[in-house]
């Protein structure tokens, strides 16, 4: 079985690690931050009870099986001779950067390196390494445990068996690779931060309350989730710095941030992960995604 290098230990990464231990894979899980690693391996059992009570597929998932498989490092140098890398930092530029280029003394020539940005162009990121053909975008959707997909996105140089392997690589991990071609934004994140973005206008504006809109979406669209709620989850200081790539990329007014989006960041409401955003979230284990367990509205800002 191969071995994967997972980089950075947030949210994405504990689970992507999670993902592919579960699967058999040997994982190093890196973080710059040694006090992020030193509580992974508490977080990563409790996500693991977790996601077995939320679905019955991962009912047998076994903490001290998939925690074996899982070395939590602070440096890189642990990555030389990893078979795949999937990156998970911050959704910065200048940060994606300082850190591939660290990477080019670290990555084999055999080493595949998936990214897994929202917005940040592939290309630009694989420009930066000595074999651009082994770089591809692998966007793993939140919480990767329970989603099914994985949009695999090909970047200019990106080679026919990367791209192959990389579908390889997502059906090893019960995923289906949803291949697109690299743009800012993709498909995914193109659609849904404008939908997350106009949402927050919507609440700014005093059309709506974030439960009527969500509420559209969810009982007038079929959706699994409102926009909100989604924002909440992936981390409003995301969607704010995804919006922010996007409007860069596009120089397009319909990518520029809402006002209010940038305020509750600055108020430090970030969503789920700070306990706060458009909603409230109890301290109790975290609900299953569109659920209304534990959760209350936030008042306005």
């Amino acid at each position: 079985m191969a071995m994967v290098g997972v980089i950075g230990a947030g949210v994405m990464g504990k689970d992507i690690a999670l993902t592919c231990a579960a699967r058999g894979y040997d994982v190093v899980l890196c973080d710059s931050e040694e006090s992020v690693l030193a509580s992974a391996s508490g977080q990563m059992r409790r996500l693991i009870k977790k996601y077995r009570m939320m679905s019955t597929d991962l009912a047998e998932w076994n903490a001290d099986e998939i925690l074996g498989r899982i070395t939590c490092s602070a440096g890189l140098a642990q990555l030389a001779g990893v078979d795949w890398i999937v990156e998970n930092i911050v959704e910065n530029p200048e940060a994606k950067r300082e850190l591939y280029l660290r990477l080019r003394d670290v990555c084999g020539e055999e080493a595949r390196i998936a990214v897994n940005t929202s917005c940040i162009p592939i290309t630009r990121i694989a420009s930066l390494l000595p074999h651009p053909h082994q770089v591809i975008g692998m966007h793993f959707m939140n919480p990767v445990p329970l989603i099914g997909g994985i949009e695999v996105i090909r970047g200019y140089h990106t080679s026919d068996e990367t791209v192959k392997a990389a579908e390889s690589f997502a059906t090893s991990l019960n995923k289906q690779p949803i291949v697109v071609n690299d743009m800012p934004g993709f498909v995914s994140n193109r659609l849904s931060h404008l939908f997350m973005n106009e949402a927050a206008f919507l609440v700014q504006d005093g059309v709506a309350e974030p439960e009527q809109v969500d509420a559209v979406f969810k009982l007038g669209y079929g959706h699994r989730m409102g926009p909100l709620e989604t924002a909440d989850l992936i981390g409003l200081d995301t969607v704010v710095n995804s919006l922010a790539v996007l409007y860069d990329e596009f120089q397009e007014t319909k990518f520029r941030c809402c006002p209010l989006l940038k305020k509750m960041v600055d108020a430090g409401l970030l969503g789920r992960k700070s306990g706060q955003g458009f909603y409230s979230y109890t301290t109790q284990a975290a609900p299953a995604p569109g659920s209304d367990a534990g959760r209350s509205r936030v008042g306005a800002i």
